[in-house]
């Protein structure tokens, strides 16, 4: 994308539940100095709204209605992201369990896909321009299927990937705060079950062509963020 003769720089994350793609992601674009995209979080909001005004998750047409009415304010900057919906800022109640529990019944009706791959990416259009959160530096957007579907043109673009016991003990530190065996199996069926359920509609486990694999599964935070970092650094070599 090109803003006043400059080019902004497009990094499009995807990847599994609990590989880390939200906290890696942001990162890198706070270090970076560009936007943040958190597409999941949209599909979570969207689940919130739908239990707040009794839409129900089963009634595929009502829910795809219930998105494109979505009254959504999601922001950008990295180091201060907010989801707020009809006013209420929502942040917290979208990672609740009920809402990791049903989301999956709103981010597999293909109309509501289509609609919320709408707004993503007007969104990360929108950070080409110099008026824009970025001033046209560009975004980190990340997601289930970023790369192939929203972005597939993104300058960069990442699966970030780790093996199921570390997704799991990642999930369950979230979540609970430990990884020991309880808080691992609490949250099993949670990540497990959301991957496989969003699995039939989009991929998400193998990179397409030019997508670089990273997989943190023996890589802390930092590391990972590294890791993503130095894929940045060596696309934006080839594209000065």
């Amino acid at each position: 994308m090109e803003a006043g003769g400059v080019s902004a720089l497009v990094v499009a994350v995807d990847g599994p539940s609990g590989s880390g793609k939200s906290s890696v992601s942001r990162e890198v674009a706070r270090r970076l100095g560009l936007a943040y995209l958190d597409t999941g979080a949209m599909y979570r909001a969207a689940t919130w709204w739908c239990l707040h005004t009794g839409v129900a998750l089963d009634d595929r047409a009502a829910v795809a209605q219930a998105v494109r009415d979505l009254p959504l304010d999601q922001g950008v900057d990295p180091d201060a992201p907010h989801v707020v919906v009809d006013g209420t800022p929502v942040d917290d109640a979208i990672r609740e369990t009920r809402i990791s529990a049903a989301v999956s019944a709103v981010a597999t009706n293909l109309d509501v896909r289509d609609e919320l791959r709408r707004w993503q990416r007007a969104a990360i259009a929108e950070q080409a321009d110099a008026s824009s959160f970025s001033h046209g530096r560009g975004i980190v957007a990340e997601g289930r299927d970023i790369t192939t579907v929203v972005a597939p043109d993104a300058d960069v673009r990442v699966l970030l990937t780790a093996s199921e016991e570390a997704r799991l003990a990642r999930r369950a530190r979230d979540v609970h705060g430990s990884d020991d065996a309880a808080s691992v199996d609490a949250t099993r069926d949670q990540v497990l079950r959301r991957d496989a359920d969003d699995s039939t509609v989009v991929q998400f486990h193998v990179a397409a062509d030019g997508v670089v694999t990273v997989d943190s599964s023996d890589l802390d935070f930092e590391q990972t963020v590294a890791a993503v970092l130095a894929v940045v650094e060596q696309v934006g070599g080839q594209r000065a």
